[in-house]
């Protein structure tokens, strides 16, 4: 296979998107656009890929790292411009070069795997990836000859009415013989509406010198989608979550209603797991098999083992393990660790704690710096008192322990196995094994006191 090579333009700045972040780290399914070109380009098996960057270039550099080497374009003087940026990394190399911009999200390594092997089986020195658009205004047309031929690129704001109505379009998306590519771009002028070099000039000049033109229609309109503003980005959203839904529904998956769930490109989700609607499952989560994730759940980052039951939470960067069930109404943060069969019920929040095989912690309890056994029980209303203004303490409960309602843990604490903490007390002390610890007031009963309040007060009433 001849070597590949690939350029991503990522310089613009992208003013119709009217926003303070660049263009192509705006996000489509949970990941910056140029993340996506990046992703299905590494797939094609480039030797070396060059980013062209402008504005926002060290974000740009942060989001991609050390997958790409990298090309300032200092002025925006147009797309030929943009990859003449490339000249010093490819100039002279034999191969095969894709161009292919960074706010095209949509586009899969299939197809430019069949855009690179159609060139090469044409032998062209340019081939362009074109597809069929109902309504191609804002796309440059493609112009053919009698036979089929591809003439030249006409650009939005060059083209005559008549070639305006060509609803073939150019994707922006090229491979190029490498060596011509950049002998080409150094013909380029700026005889146009913009005052810019085109990159689409370069198929004009190929075919004056008499070499290969050829284009690759893909069968997906879709795909060449371009992200220039906020309304086309959530057409591209919307594409790629339906794409995305499609996968695990033919993977096993449930959805109940896939048009209103949102799963992130990157997400695993076993077979024969059941989604409600309003689910949003985030980042590098990972959902087992035989699960139930319930309507408006939101799962980010996180790993939930096989037959978990997670109901109307919300669950971030924690650990499920299988047969555990979270919620109604959970709150799961940081660094939870959920045992196997273990019970988080309703207004139940979690944070950096593990919560011990078969533990019940019903309702209404915070449990935050903590480790918890197996086969606790914590009442409603406990709070893990772990904060005290400055510093964080840590409390551990053993094993088959009993803590009582509206009961106060005040870290750093030690609990033994087998104990019980009486309802409405305040532990400030480890508590040794088998022992009861009560820490409350004694009750104290003043005969005929209620009278004297106002609300109890005939005189208050008037």
């Amino acid at each position: 296979m001849e070597t590949r090579y690939a350029i991503i333009m990522a310089a613009g700045k992208g003013t119709r998107m009217k926003s303070k972040l660049y263009k192509v780290l705006h996000s489509v399914a949970g990941k910056p656009m140029v993340e996506h070109i990046i992703n299905r380009v590494v797939e094609t098996n480039p030797a070396e890929i060059i980013t062209i960057v402008g504005h926002g270039a060290e974000m740009v550099k942060e989001q991609l790292g050390n997958r790409s080497k990298y090309a300032l374009q200092e002025e925006q003087l147009g797309t030929g411009h943009a990859v003449l940026q490339a000249e010093p990394f490819l100039k002279g190399k034999e191969g095969t070069t894709l161009v292919i911009s960074g706010d095209t999200p949509l586009l899969t390594s299939e197809t430019l795997n069949n855009l690179f092997e159609y060139h090469q089986g044409k032998k062209a020195s340019a081939t362009i990836l074109t597809a069929h658009a109902e309504n191609p205004t804002g796309y440059g047309r493609i112009l053919r000859d009698h036979v089929g031929i591809v003439k030249k690129i006409v650009e939005q704001k060059d083209a005559t009415i008549e070639e305006a109505r060509v609803q073939e379009i150019n994707t922006g998306t090229y491979c190029f013989d490498n060596e011509a590519l950049f002998e080409a771009l150094n013909k380029v002028e700026t005889n146009n509406a913009q005052g810019e070099y085109y990159l689409t000039d370069i198929i004009e000049i190929l075919k004056n010198e008499g070499k290969t033109v050829a284009a690759y229609q893909t069968d997906s309109f879709e795909e060449s989608l371009g992200v220039n503003d906020r309304i086309a980005l959530a057409n591209a959203n919307k594409s790629m979550r339906e794409r995305i839904n499609n996968m695990h529904m033919v993977n096993g998956v449930t959805f109940i209603d896939p048009a209103n769930t949102y799963i992130d490109e990157g997400v695993k989700i076993g077979s024969d797991t059941l989604i409600e609607a309003g689910v949003h499952i985030k980042g590098e989560t990972v959902i087992g098999e035989d699960c139930f994730i319930g309507a408006n759940s939101q799962i980010e980052d996180s790993v939930i083992e096989d037959n978990v039951k997670i109901l109307s939470s919300v669950v971030e960067k924690s650990l499920v393990h299988s047969h555990a069930d979270v919620g109604p109404y959970a709150h799961l943060r940081p660094k939870a660790e959920i045992g196997t069969g273990a019970h988080v019920g309703n207004f139940v929040e979690i944070k950096n704690a593990i919560i011990g095989e078969k533990t019940k912690v019903g309702h209404l309890t915070y449990v935050g710096d903590a480790t918890l056994g197996k086969e606790i029980n914590v009442g409603c209303g406990v709070v893990f008192v772990n904060y005290d203004g400055k510093n964080k303490y840590r409390t551990n409960v053993g094993d088959h322990s009993f803590i009582g309602s509206a009961a106060n843990l005040v870290a750093p604490l030690e609990i033994a196995d087998n104990t019980s903490i009486a309802a409405g007390s305040t532990i400030t002390k480890d508590v040794p094994e088998y022992a009861l610890a009560i820490a409350r007031a004694r009750q104290e009963n003043k005969e005929n006191y209620a009278k004297k309040l106002p609300f109890l007060n005939e005189s208050f009433h008037k």
